[in-house]
């Protein structure tokens, strides 16, 4: 489940907007008074790896995922570094000329979510290798339209697919975002969450399940 971010957004002014001082505007005010960028990147990985580590043991096979429960997630993950962990926005975000839902509607977009998507695909069953991709996709693609958080959208959306999976029998997808070939998957990667954005999700189902082939290959290479 090891995964960095692939990219960063704009925002609008807001309390969620502020840049801890001496950061040049490159890293939110933190918890931790961290100013470097590489330095925050660390501290947000090494929290989402003792997040993941602490849920493999919490999410069952039976688990329904929920809004609360991903605000939570959210909270485990971040809430150590940032006061707004946990919390929907309440800040606009644009990247590009790409701008998400207004943050008034991600309370009832997001029981639209548990109402919809989460409750038809999780708990995820075990299936064929494209039917639990195609779960996946369409969960994670709503999630990251709705984009209810500050930051850590994409992060927190594999890390849910990641369970998913897990609780379908299947070991988490290797998305490949570091290393050889890294900018291309992650470049395919966004332009697949695009076309999700559209209910077109067969760009990102095939993500997945190259991301699984990624998997299955390291665990052959370690054997």
């Amino acid at each position: 489940m090891k995964d960095k971010h692939p990219s960063r957004y704009e925002t609008q002014e807001g309390p969620e907007a502020q840049t801890e001082p001496g950061s040049r505007g490159r890293v939110l005010l933190n918890r931790l008074g961290i100013r470097s960028k590489s330095r925050m990147d660390r501290a947000e990985y090494e929290a989402l790896l003792a997040a993941q580590t602490a849920y493999l043991g919490q999410i069952t096979p039976q688990t329904r995922f929920t809004a609360k429960l991903i605000c939570r997630m959210h909270k485990d993950w971040l809430g150590g570094i940032y006061e707004w962990a946990g919390k929907y926005r309440t800040v606009e975000l644009t990247k590009g000329e790409f701008r998400w839902p207004p943050a008034y509607r991600i309370h009832a977009n997001m029981m639209a979510l548990e109402r919809g998507p989460l409750a038809q695909y999780t708990p995820c069953r075990p299936g064929s290798l494209p039917e639990v991709a195609r779960r996946m996709a369409k969960v994670h693609a709503e999630l990251l339209l709705i984009h209810p958080f500050r930051d850590g959208n994409g992060r927190l959306a594999r890390w849910l697919a990641d369970l998913m999976a897990l609780q379908a029998g299947l070991p988490a997808p290797t998305y490949g975002f570091t290393g050889r070939g890294a900018k291309a998957r992650r470049d395919h990667y966004l332009e697949a969450v695009k076309k999700g954005y559209l209910r077109s999700y067969d760009t990102l189902v095939g993500v997945f399940l190259e991301a699984f082939e990624r998997r299955f290959r390291e665990t052959e290479a370690d054997r």
